[in-house]
Order: structure tokens, then C-alpha cells, then sequence
């Protein structure tokens, strides 16, 4: 098993105030998290910038992700390095993440720029479910959708300041490499779990 945050952002979003640098460092510190994924807003510069600082740990989990802006609502796909060519929209992101073999995750799905019932006409193959920037209410209804559309819920920080960071997890059956925590989510093998911020 492996404990990971799936949705955070670093200041190469534009709109978040965490540098990678305190992504790596917290993350070596945390007893508790192996790994996070950078989302960052239509972009992977946060995702490489973080990878390099990681490297001087051994055992550290930097998994690539980005959110995209598409026309109709956001859509963040996991497991890719190559950055889709702006603007898209929802079709064209999903035709990218297929192309790319990206896991497709739909976040925040009820919330502000969600795409929300949009949900059904795409192949996505998780629902963030928890959502600590969401209500109540929006999470249930993003807990909802995934049951109806058969999809695990997974959880995200979507942290934008450091102490917003460390909330949630998720837990996925996979070995702790990139192509097995990738394809354990397509696979269905995640599972949301609620994290005691630590200490660091």
C-alpha cells in the first residue's frame, strides 16, 4: 500500500503559494505520506521542478499530473510528462489523456469549475470524492457520482498553501513506482482515506 496526496499545486500555478521545495521537504519529513502528484494549473513545470529537487532522497514519490482548464470545466490527468497543446476542451483532453495513456480523474467535480454531471460522458477513471476546498454537500454529490458511475473516489488536498497540505490521502494497491501507482488507479485500485495532519 501506498499513502499519497493526488492533487496539490505549486507556485508554477500561479495561484498557489507552495514552492517545491517545501513539497520535498515535508514529504521526506511526513511519517506518513510516500508520494504526492503535482497538478499544477496547464502546466508540468511545477511537477519537473519538484522531480529534481527530490532527487537528492531516495525514497520519495513525485508523480506527474496537470489540471486543464478545458471550456466546459477542469480535468486533471495523472501519469503524464508532455503538456497538451491549450485551449482544449473536454473531448480533446480526454482524447489526449487516451493518446498519452494518462489516468483521467475528474476533481472537485461539484465545486467551482467542475465539470459535474459532464462526468457521464467521458471515460474517466477515478472521481475526487474528498475535497478539503469543497463542501460537504459537494463532496457527497462528487461521493455519489462515483458510485453511480462505478469509479473509485480518491482524495485530494488540492492544496494551494502550505497548510492546506497533509489533510487527506489516498491509499492505492500498487508498489511505489510511477507506472504501477499510474495503472493502479486505472485499474481501480485506490481508496480514500482521511489524514491526521502531522507535525513536521
Amino acid at each position: 500500500m501506498v499513502l499519497v496526496d493526488l492533487h496539490i499545486h505549486t507556485v508554477y500555478s500561479g495561484d498557489s503559494t507552495i514552492r517545491p521545495k517545501l513539497i520535498v521537504d515535508q514529504l521526506h519529513a511526513h511519517p506518513m505520506f510516500e508520494g504526492v502528484a503535482i497538478t499544477d494549473h496547464n502546466t508540468l513545470d511545477g511537477y519537473f521542478r519538484t522531480l529534481e529537487l527530490a532527487k537528492v532522497y531516495k525514497d520519495l514519490k513525485i508523480f506527474p499530473g496537470i489540471e486543464i482548464a478545458t471550456s466546459q470545466g477542469d480535468i486533471t490527468i495523472l501519469g503524464v510528462e508532455e503538456k497538451p497543446k491549450l485551449p482544449m476542451t473536454l473531448e480533446s483532453a480526454t482524447d489526449f489523456a487516451k493518446e498519452t495513456y494518462g489516468a483521467i480523474v475528474i476533481p472537485h467535480p461539484f465545486r467551482s469549475m467542475g465539470i459535474g454531471d459532464l462526468t457521464f460522458n467521458i471515460e474517466a477513471h477515478a472521481i475526487e470524492v474528498l475535497n478539503p476546498t469543497a463542501t460537504l454537500q459537494e463532496n457527497t454529490l462528487a461521493q455519489e457520482l462515483a458510485k453511480t458511475k462505478g469509479l473509485p473516489g480518491i482524495a485530494g488536498t488540492d492544496a494551494h498553501n502550505a497548510s492546506e497540505m497533509w489533510t487527506v490521502s489516498t491509499e492505492i494497491k500498487a508498489q511505489p513506482a510511477d507506472e504501477n501507482i499510474i495503472e493502479s488507479i486505472r485499474k481501480g485500485k485506490a481508496r480514500t482515506i482521511i489524514a491526521r495532519k502531522m507535525r513536521l
